[in-house]
Formats: C-alpha cells, sequence, structure tokens
C-alpha cells in the first residue's frame, strides 16, 4: 500500500489539514459536548514564540540606567513605555494589554526560563518543549504530560474509565509540536474551516478517498482506532459549521497568520467540542539585525502578537473566565544590542500569563538587575525563576495536573514553589 499510516500518525497523534471532502462511510453521531473537560469548563492556551523573544524590550526595566547604557540606539524611551508598576513597563507596540494588565486580568513573570545554557534554537525549543533541560533523550512533552497526570488523578478520585473528546488536546500547526506529543492523543489542525485527513507533504488527491481505502483495506487495529477517532473529529468539527464563524464584534483580530490561529483557537474552545489544551505558535522573534526599538521589525511583532491575544480575549467573552493562556520562547537576547543594531542570543526572558484565575495586574519574579555585575555571563539577563515553576503552577491550578514529578521530571516541584499567580 504506498499510502501508509504516517499519512495521519505522527508523535502518537492525529493531524487535520486542508480538503473538503468528507468520507461517505463516516456515519457516527457527533459526540455530546459533556466530556469531562467541557464539564470542568478549565481550559489552557500555550503560545511558543519560537526564535528567542526579547523581553528586555518586551517588559522593559526602565528604571535601570544600565539598560538605556547597553542599548544605545534599540532601547525603548522612558517617555514611550507603557508604565505598569512605576519600574517595568511595556513596549508601545503593546497597549492593548495594557487594559488586561490594569484589569488584573494579566500577569507577568520577568526573568524567567530554561535553566539549561544552551544558545542553540533546536536544543532550547526542544528542552523547554520537552520540559526536560539538558535530556534529549525525552519522547513526549511537558503539556501531554500534564493530561496524563489530570487522568492519573481523575482515576484515583472516580476509579472510572473517562471519555475523551477527540479535541481534548489540539495544536493550530500543520504538525503536532513537541509540547503535546505522547501517550494522550492530540489533533494538528491547519484550518479549522477547510479541512479532512492529511498528513505531511503534498495533500493527497482526493484525500478522502484515499484515507477510505487505507482504513477499509487494514486489518491493523491501531489503524482502525486511529481513523476511528479521525472520522469521530471531523464528523464533530464539521457539526460546527465552521466556515461560518463570525467573532464577536469587538474582537478585531489582526489580518496576520498568527490572528488567525488565535481566532480558530477561540472557535475551536467556543464550539463545545471537549477542547482541554490548545497550543500555537508564533514566529519572527530572532532579531540579530536591524531589531529596532520603539519602531521597528520588533515592535511590529509585538504589535501583532498582543493585538492578536487581546482579540482573543474579547471573542471569548465570558467564556474567558474558565481560560488561562500563557506565553513563552526558548530563551532571552543578549543585553547589549550588537554592531548591526540587533541582539544576539541570551538567557532570561518574559513571560504572559492571562486568565480569568489569573491573580494579575502584576510583574512576578525576582528582578536580578541589569548592571554589569549582575549579568548572566556577564552578557544576558539571568534567570531567578525556572519557567517549568509557571508552568507547574499554571497546570496544576487549571487542568488539575497535580503530579509535578510525571509532568517536569527531574525539576523536583511543588507547590510551595509558586509565586501564586493563579
Amino acid at each position: 500500500m504506498n499510502t501508509t499510516r504516517r499519512f495521519f500518525l505522527r508523535n502518537g497523534a492525529l493531524a487535520l489539514a486542508g480538503t473538503t471532502a468528507l468520507p461517505a462511510f463516516l456515519t457516527r453521531a457527533v459526540m455530546a459536548a459533556t466530556m469531562e473537560a467541557t464539564a470542568q469548563g478549565k481550559k489552557l492556551v500555550v503560545i511558543f514564540q519560537r526564535g528567542a523573544a526579547d523581553g528586555l524590550n518586551i517588559v522593559v526595566p526602565w528604571r535601570e540606567p544600565n539598560y538605556y547604557t547597553m542599548r544605545p540606539t534599540i532601547a525603548i524611551p522612558q517617555k514611550q513605555v507603557i508604565d505598569l508598576d512605576g519600574f517595568f513597563g511595556l513596549h508601545p507596540a503593546m497597549a492593548s494589554f495594557q487594559p488586561l494588565f490594569a484589569q488584573g486580568h494579566l500577569a507577568i513573570v520577568h526573568a524567567t526560563g530554561s535553566p539549561d545554557h544552551t544558545r542553540s534554537h533546536f536544543d532550547a525549543q526542544d528542552y523547554m518543549e520537552s520540559g526536560t533541560p539538558g535530556i534529549k533523550s525525552t519522547t513526549d512533552g511537558w503539556l501531554n504530560r500534564a493530561l496524563q497526570a489530570e487522568d492519573l488523578r481523575r482515576a484515583k478520585l472516580r476509579e472510572a474509565a473517562l471519555q475523551s473528546s477527540p479535541f481534548r488536546a489540539i495544536a493550530l500547526s500543520p504538525d503536532v509540536p513537541r509540547t503535546l506529543a505522547g501517550k494522550v492523543p492530540a489533533l494538528a489542525l491547519s484550518n479549522v474551516q477547510d479541512f479532512a485527513v492529511g498528513g505531511r507533504g503534498p495533500k493527497p488527491a482526493p484525500a478522502a478517498t484515499a484515507f477510505e481505502a487505507m482504513y477499509d483495506e487494514s486489518s491493523d487495529s491501531l489503524l482502525h482506532s486511529a481513523g476511528d477517532t479521525s472520522f469521530e473529529a471531523i464528523k464533530m468539527l464539521r457539526a460546527t459549521d465552521p466556515a461560518h464563524y463570525s467573532p464577536t464584534p469587538d474582537a478585531n483580530y489582526p489580518d496576520s497568520p498568527f490572528a488567525k490561529n488565535m481566532k480558530q483557537v477561540a472557535q475551536l474552545l467556543k464550539a463545545n467540542l471537549g477542547v482541554e489544551a490548545a497550543f500555537t505558535d508564533v514566529t519572527g522573534w530572532d532579531t540579530h539585525q536591524n531589531q529596532g526599538g520603539a519602531e521597528g521589525q520588533l515592535a511590529n511583532r509585538l504589535r501583532d502578537f498582543s493585538d492578536s491575544i487581546a482579540a482573543f480575549w474579547r471573542d471569548m467573552g465570558p467564556e474567558s473566565e474558565n481560560i488561562t493562556l500563557v506565553t513563552m520562547s526558548e530563551f532571552g537576547r543578549t543585553a547589549r544590542q550588537n554592531g548591526t543594531g540587533g541582539t544576539d542570543h541570551g538567557h532570561a526572558n518574559a513571560m504572559f500569563i492571562l486568565g480569568g484565575n489569573v491573580r494579575g495586574g502584576k510583574v512576578y519574579g525576582k528582578w536580578p538587575g541589569v548592571a554589569d555585575e549582575q549579568l548572566n555571563e556577564g552578557r544576558d539577563l539571568a534567570i531567578t525563576t525556572d519557567y517549568r515553576q509557571v508552568l507547574g503552577e499554571v497546570v496544576s491550578k487549571t487542568i488539575g495536573a497535580q503530579n509535578l514529578d510525571l509532568t517536569f521530571p527531574g525539576a523536583r516541584l511543588n507547590s510551595r514553589q509558586f509565586l501564586g499567580i493563579v
């Protein structure tokens, strides 16, 4: 058979991609929206800023004199910083975040990141998504393990098997990300408005016909099981009429790929499909040259980033009270600008946490300072909060993943280390 199970299976997960064909033999009824995740009501959204975002120009320590000394042409002028607390401020392109912070929905953790010192994008992203910094042999992702930990807690409390939606864990991306790889099935959707079962590489023609033939001819129980789940997902999503989704009137999404993904995350969350965990990413943060200050390359990326998330928040309306959103990037950037008006690979960074149960309006974490003698290796913002402390608190307080040893093996986390964000 030319078409292999890689057509729809990868990383122990399923993928949905774009074609409108629907298998004729798809007759199973749409699963009722009474899944455990829906009943519990808590949903986690994770955003990965790929490329190492410059935390010092995103959440600006504008009271630090050395910040301006080290960044003579790219530092954000004090008069243009959006002041948060008299010491930290937002980049002026992130004006849409200011009301979320003021209303207490948005929290920030500064000087956070992975304790591993690699400056490789590939390794740092892999370590951060696996949740095991410095260990390359980990095969699954921290968010998948968090869902596994949740299942163990539920089984212990109820001593019964739980039915899960095929949309329990989703990624708005062509492939299932490292973060969601693992035992718990996850779906990768490129586009919720135009889809069927697809896979990596060129789209089959027609994909549904090829998939139906493969499904019918195979005697592989794993293939049939995954096929059943795929078809269930297709039927469920089709029933929501995704082509006619309209955001709420005040949700003004930018015209960008990231904004499109955030709008589709909102669509899936509001469709009562049993989504518990959603992931997407946004690129364009590797600003080695011509980074810009209050305007320029980074400012454009930040405007899209913050406006898209703010639109998502407004789009969710009252349902935003049950959502927690967290952002992360593999590492920060050097404290000093380089000779080409940019910044190089650094260490600590800033994370945003947005949600109905978030204790926002505050910048969390111990500030290490940016005086020359306070810098990591004499060049970077030092890490004072392990990013796993932040994620550990988020997953234990939202989706109930209280077994932190399972979620973040080797981190030795406990609730006493939480910052009190959620």
